[in-house]
C-alpha cells in the first residue's frame, strides 16, 4: 500500500504519544531506571520498532516510502527524541 503523507502524519502523531508515554512509564518505574544514553537509546530503538508495526498494519514498510516521507520520519524521530530526553533528564 502506498501511503498518504496524511496518513503517514496520523501514524507519526500517534508514534509520538506512545513513545512519550513509553519515556513517562520508564521513569516512573524503579526497576527500569536508566542512565540518559541508555534511556535514548532504548527509545530509539522502540520508535523503530513500533514504527515498522505501524506500517505494517497499514500494510506497508519502511521500505516502500518515498525518499522524502524516510526523511520526514528520520527528522520526526530525532525531534521527538530530543524533547523527551529534556523532558526526562535523568540526574
Amino acid at each position: 500500500m502506498v501511503l498518504t503523507g496524511k496518513t503517514l502524519d496520523e501514524i507519526l502523531n500517534y508514534l509520538d504519544r506512545s513513545v512519550e508515554k513509553l519515556a513517562q512509564d520508564t521513569m516512573e518505574t524503579p526497576e527500569f531506571q536508566m542512565d540518559n544514553q541508555t534511556l535514548e537509546q532504548f527509545l530509539s530503538s522502540q520508535y523503530d520498532v513500533r514504527l515498522e508495526n505501524l506500517l505494517e498494519a497499514k500494510n506497508s514498510n519502511i521500505h516502500h516510502l518515498e525518499s522524502g516521507m524516510k526523511n520526514k520520519i528520520i527528522q520526526r524521530k530525532q525531534k521527538q527524541i530530543h524533547v523527551i530526553m529534556k523532558k526526562f533528564q535523568v540526574k
